[in-house]
């Protein structure tokens, strides 16, 4: 008798157990139960524990976090007759628990078939290169349409993101093709561009370099003419003031010293090699000047020799016609003036040589200072 009364009691503390287990219901942070009693929706159960009737209740418990949908790779033909397969990835949330349940059997699938036909008719509305070039502009017009359906199950379409758009074999064969032409057709058109700029930039520097050799043959040509005008000016000059300085050397002497020097200019003259010999002066007059000079002529008429003041009234004065002769000290400064600016031009020679990595031979300048004044 005990041990029948003792089952009994472990009968119904293990159905009371069970009671308090079904009346209690643990609702996660990111769900929210649905309390359903004897067929009836009765509340919302919010995060946390929560009491239920026992035996009598039935609670569901709904996911209020982002879901993934992965809409199933398809085959879809485009407005151009273009067949691609496409598939895409939909981001879905619960926004009302009680629609998502009681408003449709299946709130995934009944998305995830949606976003399928409404996928495959807004691509077949489409051409190829539309879809490929404005993905940005079909997963925003997705996403709105899926977004309005959705909205009286209680589910919002937070984004809508097309995977991939691939099309069939020949038809991608056909657009690598096209693809190949176009690079190739911008390749040519860059060459020829490149071609004609090359040849505009070499014409250019022709004319360039033309007209830099024509200024400087232009330049060239005026330096030298200005050069040798200013030589023969300077060789006038010096004939001028050799002249000058021979008729103060000349002016003392007579008659005879003169035909004493051409007899002594022919001399030289006869020494030579050649065959022809030109005087350029009559030879009858030389010889009757040196027959009046040895006597057997008329008698050589004496010549005053003229003094210094009668030669510088004539010829000028004789610092004018020998000029001024420098001193030992000026020709000094000079030499030290030089030999500085060539220390100078070899210092900035060497700090060149320096920065290209090449080395200039040294030049000893007091050493050539010492062997000019020698």
């Amino acid at each position: 008798m005990i041990t029948i009364l003792l089952g009994i009691v472990i009968l119904i503390i293990i159905a009371v157990v069970i009671v308090m287990i079904t009346a209690i219901q643990i609702i996660q942070p990111y769900e929210q139960g649905l309390l359903i009693v004897l067929g009836n929706f009765r509340r919302r159960l919010n995060p946390g524990l929560n009491i239920v009737p026992p035996l009598i209740s039935r609670v569901v418990k709904m996911d209020l976090r982002t879901q993934t949908l992965d809409v199933p790779r398809q085959e879809v033909i485009t407005k151009d007759n273009s067949p691609t397969n496409v598939d895409a990835i939909i981001y879905i949330k619960i926004v009302d628990p009680d629609k998502a349940y009681f408003e449709v059997q299946n709130y995934k699938m009944a998305t995830l078939y949606l976003a399928q036909t409404t996928l495959r008719s807004l691509i077949g509305d489409m051409e190829l290169d539309e879809i490929l070039y404005q993905r940005e502009k079909i997963n925003t017009h997705l996403r709105d349409i899926l977004d309005t359906a959705t909205d009286r199950w209680g589910v919002k379409v937070e984004a809508v993101e097309i995977r991939e758009v691939d099309p069939v074999g020949p038809v991608k064969a056909a657009m690598e093709e096209q693809t190949s032409a176009e690079r190739e057709r911008r390749a040519a058109i860059l060459r020829a561009d490149g071609n004609k700029r090359s040849s505009i930039l070499k014409a250019e520097g022709a004319k360039r370099s033309r007209i830099l050799q024509a200024e400087g043959l232009r330049q060239s040509a005026i330096l030298e003419a200005e050069g040798e005008r200013l030589a023969r000016i300077l060789r006038a000059q010096g004939d001028a003031q050799k002249l000058r300085i021979l008729s103060i050397g000349a002016a003392p002497l007579d008659q005879k010293a003169l035909t004493v020097l051409s007899l002594d200019t022919l001399k030289s003259i006869g020494d030579g090699k050649s065959t022809k010999i030109i005087f350029p002066f009559e030879i009858s007059r030389l010889l009757e000047g040196a027959a009046e000079y040895i006597g057997f002529g008329r008698k050589v008429p004496e010549r005053p020799a003229p003094t210094l003041a009668d030669l510088e009234k004539d010829v000028g004065s004789v610092e004018d016609i020998l000029g001024e002769i420098p001193k030992t000290a000026e020709l000094r400064r000079d030499m030290e003036s030089i030999e500085k600016e060539i220390e100078q031009e070899t210092k900035q020679s060497e700090a060149i040589a320096k920065l290209s990595g090449h080395s200039l031979p040294k030049v000893d300048i007091k050493k050539k200072k010492k062997s000019s004044f020698k």
